[in-house]
């Protein structure tokens, strides 16, 4: 019997397109803490920060031939917060910036050299609300070819990549049991190498998972 084959490249490039073709920024119906759908849960929707702070961060996938991966940062130990956690580049959305989406472009530049003129724009996923006082606006970036990287030492400690395949896997999600606020929820980790993305980045990869149809809703 064939072993059955792996997504293509170009199933995957038309996958990411028509499925977030139609996505907009801030959609209050698929905001999200720590990968957990908010809008149905008045638990969580009580743990929404009341004034907080607008961020943006850029989803990059470079559309590798053997198939696309996810970039990932770890961040410099000497920040003073969320230091040497795993991450997207972004940061906070300034006065300068048109939209978010230049925000993430332009501290995807700054944090790691990635260059906005060769990121295509492909769409949004809900807005990710973290205890720290953040609304983070994930804007999904393809890069056609792997960029030349430069990374902030102040920011940036290292760069790694992730196949999109791998980091879908619910083989690979580890199951953890914590807690926000008074409220005791199932979070999923990734592990990879010796990295372990968790959190609102974690959360992110699944929210991308859902919105092209390859993870339930509620997962």
């Amino acid at each position: 019997m064939n072993e059955p084959r792996h997504p293509s490249a170009a199933h995957w490039r038309q996958l990411l397109r028509s499925r977030l073709a139609d996505s907009r920024p801030g959609d209050p119906a698929r905001a999200s803490i720590a990968g957990l759908p908010v809008a149905q849960s008045a638990r969580l929707q009580g743990l929404l920060p009341v004034a907080p702070v607008r961020a943006a961060v850029l989803v990059p996938i470079i559309d590798r031939p053997e198939g696309p991966t996810l970039l990932f940062i770890e961040r410099a130990a000497a920040l003073r917060s969320h230091a040497g956690q795993i991450a997207f580049p972004g940061g906070r959305v300034d006065a300068t910036d048109e939209d978010v989406v230049a925000t993430a472009l332009r501290e995807a530049q700054e944090e790691v050299g990635i260059e906005g003129a060769g990121v295509e724009v492909l769409g949004f996923l809900g807005d990710h609300y973290v205890l720290t006082g953040y609304q983070i606006t994930p804007v999904v970036g393809l890069l056609a070819e792997p960029p030349t990287l430069r990374l902030a030492p102040s920011e940036v400690a290292d760069c790694f990549e992730v196949p999109l395949s791998y980091a879908f896997d619910p083989t690979r999600h580890v199951a953890r049991l914590r807690r926000l606020g008074e409220t005791a929820a199932q979070f999923y980790d990734i592990p990879f190498g010796r990295h372990r993305i968790w959190g609102a980045t974690a959360g992110m990869v699944l929210s991308l998972a859902r919105a092209l149809g390859l993870r339930g809703e509620h997962e």
